[in-house]
């Protein structure tokens, strides 16, 4: 065997840690010159790499980042902020009609809307804990005098004033609007950081969520809705219209001067920016694997396809906006018991259980280039959105989703029940596939909190699809069905009616692949 005279690279013990954090060019320099110019190239690259994994995830996951596969969680108490779009969907097929052009407008309105919610949200002292397409969950921590709720109640009349600047939008020849729904809910959650070493995800779990979601539902375009418990809170502080089931709108007859522009709130936590100090080749290489060790945490959190979009586009700090076609999957978990009614003991296993169901469908997907998009938790329980297509693209797209769609169904069916005192609870899964264009683009605050998103009417339908299925049952959509070639039995069902839809929807139950 013939001796190599190669000197050991200084990047030789990291080298497996950066293939996924480095652009494919700047590793290749990287590896076959490791000089003090590459190596700082590596890491300024890192530290900008950190910044954008910063403002994609929240608050909580910063202050304590977990090791990645390390399972945890702690219940928060506040008040909770559930937001909501009306009249989005008729902008995006507007901006679609016109290409590229179109899809840099919707992005340049939609990150104009959100940056000035996620500003007056963090003016008021809230915390936006996650996008939902183009909803945004956020918390108000509870504080010993209960100020979270009247903090919360301003914060929306605020974004609700702000929307004005959102009420007439043109578009070649048409006029268009967006308006939004805010639902206050107050009590506690569960948040939870569970998965793999190689994919992690941050889940909020627990009855308080659905209800902040079902009085935004239950509320109106333009106003703030509060839940029962909510409103007895700060009944002394605004006055109210009472709604059906309990509910209740805020009345906003405050003055500018009354309800100005921010509230105060103790300082934040800001991210410690990395430093080099020693510039030689060793000192370099010792400050690599600092960054690393910062870098890989927050990066378990991001699905791979997209992780790999952020690193190659580091240097721009911009992905840019596109309306692809893509086949969306959403699975509704069923079966999961209360954590609200569990002991300490029985806490941990729930959440134990939940990060092996995730996981192994996590892994079902990623095994047929899908990428697991987002877990929350919905009204009827944790809802998992899949896409197939973006950032990625296959010929077979809709074929891989509905193989991923039947390996799921046989993971969920196979888990053991979850075994609570005497009773036992065996998870369920309802699943709904659609095909068609999409909104995709980074969405958020462009200096700030945001994340990589798909949007439009097919990630909706998709969604009413799984809410349409009956327990371990796949729904298409024609556009799906067009897609496999016969590959797999199918049946028709009866033409539903779905909220959005003008007509009629036909739907089919994805059968065995033949």
């Amino acid at each position: 065997m013939a001796e190599t005279t190669e000197e050991i690279s200084p990047l030789a013990d990291l080298e497996t840690h950066l293939r996924e954090l480095l652009p494919a060019k700047l590793y290749a320099s990287a590896w076959i010159d490791p000089s003090g110019r590459n190596l700082t190239k590596v890491f300024n690259h890192l530290r900008t790499l950190q910044r954008i994994l910063h403002d994609y995830l929240p608050r909580q996951i910063l202050e304590s980042l977990p090791k990645p596969g390390e399972t945890r969680y702690q219940w928060e108490e506040g008040t909770l902020m559930f937001t909501d779009l009306a009249g989005f969907t008729p902008l995006l097929e507007a901006n679609a009609t016109l290409g590229q052009e179109g899809a840099k407008s919707l992005w340049e309105l939609l990150n104009d809307y959100f940056r000035e919610m996620i500003q007056i949200i963090s003016k008021g002292g809230g915390n936006l804990l996650e996008f939902t397409g183009d909803a945004i969950l956020a918390q108000f921590p509870a504080d010993q005098n209960q100020n979270d709720t009247t903090r919360a109640v301003r914060v929306g009349l605020r974004m609700q004033r702000a929307m004005q600047q959102f009420s007439e939008i043109k578009i070649l020849d048409s006029e268009f609007s967006m308006g939004m729904r805010v639902g206050l809910h107050v009590g506690r959650f569960l948040a939870a950081d569970i998965g793999t070493p190689l994919r992690m995800e941050h889940v909020l779990l627990g009855s308080s969520v659905k209800n902040s979601k079902h009085a935004e539902g239950a509320g109106q375009v333009g106003r703030v809705c509060l839940t029962k418990v909510t409103q007895e809170r700060v009944k002394d502080e605004f006055r109210f219209e009472d709604l059906e089931d309990g509910f209740s709108l805020v009345v906003d007859d405050l003055t500018d001067e009354q309800l100005g522009d921010y509230d105060i709130v103790p300082p934040r936590h800001r991210m410690a920016s990395m430093v080099l100090f020693d510039m030689s080749v060793d000192g370099l290489a010792s400050a690599i694997s600092d960054a690393v060790d910062k870098v890989e945490p927050l990066a378990s959190f991001i699905p791979r396809p997209i992780l790999n979009l952020l690193v190659e586009n580091a240097a721009s700090r911009r992905l840019p906006p596109d309306f692809p076609e893509a086949t969306i999957m959403f699975i509704n978990l069923l079966g999961l018991p209360s954590l609200e009614e569990a002991n300490s003991e029985e806490e941990a296993e729930i959440i134990s259980r939940f990060s092996q169901v995730i996981s192994l469908i996590n892994a079902e997907i990623e095994a047929r280039g899908g990428v697991l998009k987002k877990v929350t938790y919905h009204l009827a329980g944790p809802d998992v959105m899949i896409a197939f297509g973006v950032p990625n693209s296959h010929t077979n797209d809709s074929i891989r989703a509905s193989h991923a769609a039947q390996a799921i169904l046989k993971v969920v069916k196979s888990l053991p029940p979850i075994i609570i005192g005497d009773e036992k609870r065996k998870l369920s899964c309802h699943i709904g596939l659609t095909r068609g264009r999409v909104f995709a683009a980074e969405i958020g605050d462009t200096q700030g909190r945001r994340e990589f998103n798909m949007l439009g009417d097919r990630v909706n339908t998709a969604a009413r699809l799984m809410n349409k299925a009956e327990s371990q049952q796949i729904l298409l959509s024609q556009d799906v069905l067009d897609d496999l070639d016969d590959l797999f039995e199918t049946n028709p069902l009866e033409s539903i009616s779905l909220k959005g839809k003008a007509k009629p929807l036909t739907l089919y139950e994805l059968g065995k692949f033949r």
